[in-house]
């Protein structure tokens, strides 16, 4: 029964796999970019692990960010692992909450779609081997995409910065589609931060975390407001 949980686990992270490496290569490249180090840019990938933070971090440290604002934005960045973990948490078979820890370190929001369908309580096995998938795509395309960092023209390495925005897209978009609210939520965010920075009164890096706080509350009590008019009605 386990080696055919790790099969099927194996088997449904494959598309993961594929879904990762080319992302995290992009992340290698553009790394290289910033004057990251290779043993620097595989830590990142394997110990964050957190595809959008990544490529937001390489960005700020590009603009001269210092630490504790990295740290708080990412932070912000991946609140929504703590609401996707505590989910995941029910689901989970009583007999290996002891690795908590460390089901909780491979939890990403490609992971936890593929957990939160799959039917019964989940195994040990089945999330390790799901979550090794994702990880070893993430790592590995980093280490790939770095080493090519070295053979492609500057113009063209410099371009992968494109590829956080073209991550955050393919997130949001199925929201923006489903919601008015999530668009309106987007278009304020974008306006918002374009504001902070023209205005310029605020350290490097710190309008994201401004927009991150300002709306995320806007949103929790616009959707909360929304609730409560449709129980009305």
């Amino acid at each position: 029964m386990a080696k055919q949980e790790i099969q099927d686990a194996v088997k449904a992270g494959i598309p993961l796999f594929i879904g990762y490496f080319p992302a995290a290569a992009a992340f290698g490249i553009l790394s290289k970019t910033t004057g990251v180090t290779l043993m620097e840019s595989f830590l990142f990938s394997a110990v964050v692990f957190a595809g959008a933070s990544q490529f937001i971090a390489l960005n700020l440290l590009a603009t001269g960010m210092g630490p504790l604002g990295i740290i708080l934005t990412t932070l912000l960045v991946n609140f929504r692992h703590f609401l996707m973990s505590a989910y995941l948490a029910t689901r989970i078979k009583k007999t290996i909450k002891k690795y908590y820890l460390f089901l909780a370190f491979g939890v990403t929001d490609e992971v936890f779609s593929v957990l939160s369908f799959k039917k019964g309580p989940l195994s040990k096995g089945f999330v390790f081997a799901l979550q090794m998938s994702a990880y070893s795509g993430w790592v590995s395309g980093t280490l790939c995409g770095y080493l090519l960092g070295e053979f492609i023209p500057p113009i063209l390495s410099q371009s992968m910065g494109v590829a956080l925005y073209a991550l955050l897209l393919a997130i949001l978009m199925p929201e923006i589609k489903a919601s008015f609210l999530c668009l309106f939520l987007a278009l304020s965010s974008g306006l918002l931060n374009w504001l902070l920075i023209y205005l310029d009164f605020l350290p490097k890096g710190w309008s994201i975390i401004v927009c991150i706080l300002i709306i995320a509350t806007a949103g929790a009590f616009l959707t909360l407001g929304s609730q409560r008019s449709e129980n009305h009605g």
